[in-house]
């Protein structure tokens, strides 16, 4: 959907504030999707953000889990959508924006936060695995934000805040790239430059694009399968940060006032050197 496209469906149905009964906080009356959402980080930033009182619409692929988290928002009063989906399919990635604007009205905000690990030695990949980091952790990231970006705009010009947020979660391993961890690095390195290039395309119309780069942190992804043993060096995993710090981050960059962005915050337990 182009800019114009978007200001045509808002003339044709005028955008709605979205869950602003009863609700408090910097983000009442805020539509927020953020994908990954059923686990970890994405689920914890849900939910804080539901705590400054915006409406979340959630993304995953499991659609199970991501009613738990769904429930969760909204046993804590606030108003939440759940999308289960693969952004890996990169036409599904398009289409859960259209689904979040459809029902809310209106995006003010984004965080790609969906995002997959494999770790080994090139020689030893499977090539599978390499693909599957490339269309989670970069082209879902991609079509979700060219989706987004209409509405984000559309919100910045005629929305109470005056700002809307595109938020992209990415990784430590993005900035310092290690041995058997190639292409997961090279995948969050892609995104940090497209986020700041796309920061400086749309900063003077008030859309604020940031990169949380979290260090080695307790999620499904690291603890369960072994992704973060070899990035802790070492480290004990009660000295590892947890989904709520990253949640913190993310939840202190968009509720910046409308004059200052936080372009970019790298997060890691006191422990870790690099």
């Amino acid at each position: 959907m182009t800019a114009q496209d978007a200001e045509r469906n808002t003339e044709q149905n005028p955008a709605r504030t979205p869950g602003t009964a009863g609700r408090e906080g910097p983000l009442a009356g805020c539509a927020v999707l953020v994908t990954g959402a059923s686990s970890g980080i994405g689920a914890a930033t849900a939910l804080d953000l539901a705590r400054g009182g915006a409406s979340l619409a959630l993304v995953a692929r499991s659609a199970e889990k991501l009613e738990e988290v769904t429930a969760g928002v909204r046993a804590s009063g606030g108003e939440a959508l759940a999308l289960p989906a693969d952004l890996s399919d990169t036409e599904r990635a398009r289409q859960v924006v259209a689904e979040a604007v459809d029902h809310f009205g209106r995006l003010d905000v984004l965080v790609n936060n969906a995002g997959y690990g494999a770790r080994n030695p090139v020689e030893q990949s499977d090539p599978a695995d390499w693909d599957r980091m490339v269309d989670l952790n970069l082209k879902a990231v991609l079509h979700t934000s060219h989706a987004a970006l209409p509405h984000l705009l559309r919100s910045a010009e005629h929305g109470g805040r005056g700002v809307a947020d595109l938020v992209n979660i990415s990784s430590v391993a993005g900035r310092v790239a290690r041995k058997d961890n190639s292409v997961y690095s090279a995948t969050k390195h892609a995104v940090g430059a497209f986020s700041e290039a796309l920061r400086q395309e749309v900063t003077g119309r008030n859309v604020r694009v940031g990169l949380v780069e979290p260090g080695i942190t307790v999620t499904g992804m690291t603890a369960d399968n072994g992704f973060g043993t070899g990035v802790a060096q070492g480290m004990p995993q009660e000295s590892w940060l947890h989904a709520e710090d990253i949640a913190r981050a993310v939840t202190f960059m968009i509720t910046q006032p409308a004059h200052a962005a936080v372009n970019e915050i790298t997060v890691r337990p006191t422990a870790q050197e690099r």
